[in-house]
């Protein structure tokens, strides 16, 4: 399993943490999803055999959400 902190363009709106975050644990492969709104950053355990980093940030930039770096 792997962990990645992705880092998106500054956001204010709180309703775009469950929206995050309710899209990332229907997809398979993810096992956890949580949305650091202050640092405006998402962190998100995978199974890197079910589903890979890059496919992770294009459903979050799908949404409208800018992914500017990742660790």
């Amino acid at each position: 399993m792997a962990t990645k902190l992705y880092q998106l363009k500054t956001f204010s709106c709180p309703s775009c943490i469950a929206k995050i975050e309710k899209m990332l644990m229907k997809t398979k492969g993810i096992r956890s999803a949580e949305v650091l709104f202050n640092s405006s950053r998402v962190r998100v355990s995978f199974e890197e055999k079910e589903v890979e980093s890059q496919e992770i940030k294009n459903l979050i930039e799908k949404l409208g959400y800018q992914v500017i770096g990742e660790k």
